[in-house]
């Protein structure tokens, strides 16, 4: 499905935030703490954006983007040569263990079949005190907003992504896929379950993006 919508990824993103997209990934870049010539890892980096966030964040980092979509791959690489760029699987990293200083994910643990082997992973490949960082969109808390959402989400998004990218389907799935995904209280207790330390979540956008962040 997100090879199907690579060529207007970018472009709904953009829309669907209002231009808030790359702001958001700055936030949760900040929260990494990716160090002075340190290693970063972006998982499902997709085209890339979160990785350059952390680059943003700290230029002297190196960073190594993730993703098993090969066409979301190669328009990453096209748009940021200067990143290393790896096919593979978030649930089977083909990295080796204690190996980066951060790791981040955008708007992917919706799309994976275990979110706590994907943490697992995350938990793995990372150095003693190194950070994990997820970027999740949530349904707001407040009764207000949640209606809001629920308008603009489940009925203007996927037409509105249907439109612009030709593929209906993968923007019905969209609030489809965040209707079921788990409750963030549930998401804080699989980090610590994978052995994540001083755990905690920050809200963005009004609720409607949460943060996650775990210390190995």
């Amino acid at each position: 499905m997100f090879d199907r919508i690579a060529p207007r990824y970018d472009l709904m993103n953009a829309v669907m935030t209002f231009g808030q997209h790359r702001a958001m990934r700055r936030a949760a870049a900040r929260l990494a703490q990716p160090p002075r010539d340190g290693l970063a890892l972006d998982l499902a980096t997709g085209t890339g954006d979160f990785a350059a966030a952390l680059r943003a964040v700290e230029p002297t980092c190196r960073v190594v983007g993730v993703d098993f979509a090969l066409e979301m791959l190669q328009r990453g690489r096209e748009k940021y040569p200067v990143f290393d760029f790896l096919a593979g699987d978030l649930l089977r990293l083909p990295l080796p263990d204690h190996a980066f200083d951060c790791a981040v994910n955008g708007f992917v643990l919706r799309n994976v079949a275990d979110v706590r082997a994907a943490f697992a992973e995350m938990y793995r490949v990372l150095k003693p005190g190194g950070r994990a960082v997820s970027l999740e969109i949530t349904t707001p808390r407040a009764p207000v907003w949640q209606n809001i959402f629920g308008v603009y989400f489940d009925r203007i998004v996927p037409r509105l992504g249907g439109w612009l990218s030709g593929k209906p389907e993968a923007y019905r799935y969209l609030p489809q896929s965040v209707r079921e995904f788990l409750a963030p209280a549930q998401v804080v207790e699989l980090l610590r379950a994978v052995g994540f330390r001083d755990v905690f979540l920050r809200y963005l956008m009004l609720g409607t993006m949460v943060v996650y962040v775990g210390v190995k």
